[in-house]
């Protein structure tokens, strides 16, 4: 999976490559920007972007539990808190189903624990955003838990979570066979337009889960098919950005 780590309220992306293990020498930077960015691979490791797979989801939309809890861990999670959903894109790859969808935990669920490690770096930070992502029935970075893809965030309105984008798959690190790309957006995004090196065009509407400020578009980019640039649009259709960070 490649991917570029959120970057600020402005709603500009960042990535990454995915299924197998999370890479720790990843480039880490800012598309497209002339301001960089960057976040260290063990924090991003710690907070929940561990290893990826496969897993199938509950009739709930909850990841099916695998029974594998990572050790050394330091819980900080409540008796129950409420799943706010909403589904970022879907479609058909390569002649299979797939589908984005971010879960908002207002509190730190049951069952989530975090690195000790990353207590202090995470200070006041109670809630969780999930990032669910499946491909032919098959969720990416199942491997890495049933909270995989998930990040700890300051409420609904974080402002440090806009800015990440990445490109998700469920073979060589998501460099080839089907796969998603996802982008974390501010408000000012409207959509998103992912260009081809066939010629083609995917255009992705940005969807927010309600009560918060979390935005993201999503798009499937099929096997033998790569990204030559990535732009996003406010609502008035005026370009935004343009990124050739992918090719």
């Amino acid at each position: 999976m490649r991917q570029i780590p959120s970057g600020d309220a402005a709603g500009r992306p960042a990535a990454r490559h995915g299924a197998g293990r999370y890479n720790l020498k990843e480039i880490l930077v800012t598309l497209g920007f002339p301001k960089k960015a960057a976040m260290t691979a063990a924090l991003f490791a710690a907070v929940g972007g561990v290893a990826f797979g496969a897993s199938a989801f509950a009739a709930s939309g909850q990841p099916v539990a695998t029974g594998v809890q990572p050790t050394g861990l330091t819980a900080r999670t409540t008796a129950s808190s409420k799943i706010t959903s909403e589904t970022v894109g879907k479609g058909t790859v390569d002649g299979r189903a797939w589908s984005v969808v971010l879960e908002y935990y207002p509190t730190l669920p049951k069952g989530y624990a975090l690195p000790a490690k990353a207590l202090k770096a995470e200070a006041g930070k109670s809630s969780l955003l999930c990032q669910r992502m499946v491909i032919g029935g098959v969720r990416i970075d199942h491997q890495g838990g049933p909270w995989a893809d998930c990040q700890p965030i300051a409420g609904a309105h974080d402002p440090g979570k806009a800015g990440g984008a990445g490109l998700w798959g469920l073979h060589d690190k998501g460099t080839s066979g089907s796969r998603l790309f996802v982008a974390n957006v501010g408000a000012d995004v409207a959509y998103g337009v992912v260009n081809l090196s066939d010629g083609s065009q995917l255009k992705a509407v940005a969807t927010t889960v309600p009560g918060t400020s979390y935005r993201a578009y999503a798009a499937a980019i099929g096997d033998g098919r790569s990204i030559t640039s990535v732009d996003t649009y406010n609502s008035r259709h005026h370009r935004l950005t343009h990124d050739t960070y992918w090719r």
